[in-house]
């Protein structure tokens, strides 16, 4: 049982009465939760898991990279749901599932008068979030990606520069990670490293394994950035894969010093020798020329 996590809960209410009335009142007074053994055993992954892992997530990083192409974007002609229903179907293609809905988000000049439309166009910074299953574990990735203006042969400065300091909270973030601190510890740390370097961060970490969003311990939530009760007092531990998952704002000089938003989310491991992640990160823009 647990108020907690609901992977370590689902006695039902007759099993526990039937479980009580089977044992003497001297046993029945010693019973305890063993939600701390159920979150454990789902979270700890194998040696043979943490060596077929990575391949997976090279798998989920391929499709992104085939969609955020002229191979499945035309600017000016495909929106942002043809994108994410190519992308169910080349999941499918390759006989895996999405354990989620994929999303394509847009951002632009707020100046455009293209704003409100969901077609793609030249000079957009588009955004996925993208999870596959394969061999019963999951993925979770969210990168960026532009869309090349006629005559750009790279993505604006200020747009590079700000994927530059998602990198940094990236790595910033994955410092504080080691073997018996909490979520909570973590997110403090992370973010006030963050803040000190003059980054605007948000940090909503997750596991990830058999579930999407698996046991073990919770580091933030999009809403929740002072820590979160519970779910982020629990210890990482080694041999566990965390999704990555936060954000930055940054002005960018050539939108007139718009703030964009550079979401990141990447699957990475944490064992005795450290944090890595299972596959490269995204450390440059996918351009759609």
């Amino acid at each position: 049982m647990s108020d907690t996590f609901n992977y370590g809960d689902g006695l039902t209410a007759t099993l526990k009465d039937k479980l009580i009335a089977a044992l003497t009142p001297a046993f029945a007074g010693r019973l305890q939760s063993a939600e701390r053994l159920a979150i454990r055993w789902l979270e700890r992954r194998s040696t043979e898991e943490l060596e077929v892992y990575p391949h997976i997530v090279a798998i989920a990083h391929g499709i992104i990279a085939e969609a955020f192409s002229r191979q499945v974007i035309t600017p000016g002609v495909t929106t942002t749901e043809d994108v994410v229903w190519w992308m169910r179907e080349r999941t499918r293609q390759l006989g895996m599932t999405n354990w989620f809905q994929p999303s394509i988000s847009i951002q632009r000049p707020k100046d455009s008068p293209l704003k409100e439309s969901d077609v793609i166009h030249r000079g957009d910074l588009l955004h996925c979030d993208f999870g596959i299953t394969h061999l019963k574990l999951c993925t979770d990735t969210q990168q960026q990606a532009y869309v090349l203006k006629d005559g750009e042969d790279d993505a604006p400065a200020g747009l590079k520069a700000a994927l530059a300091q998602g990198n940094r909270l990236q790595d910033i973030h994955l410092s504080e990670m080691r073997d018996g601190r909490t979520g909570n510890e973590v997110l403090a740390s992370a973010l006030a490293k963050a803040k000190a370097e003059g980054l605007k961060p948000s940090i909503y970490t997750h596991p990830v394994g058999v579930h999407g969003h698996a046991a073990g311990a919770i580091i933030g939530l999009w809403d929740q950035q002072g820590g979160v009760p519970g779910l982020g007092d629990f210890p990482l531990f080694n041999d566990t894969v965390h999704s990555i998952e936060l954000n930055v704002r940054a002005n960018v000089p050539e939108w007139g010093n718009q703030e964009v938003r550079i979401a990141l989310e990447q699957d990475a491991v944490l064992e005795k020798s450290g944090v890595r992640f299972l596959d490269r990160r995204q450390t440059r823009l996918h351009l759609v020329r």
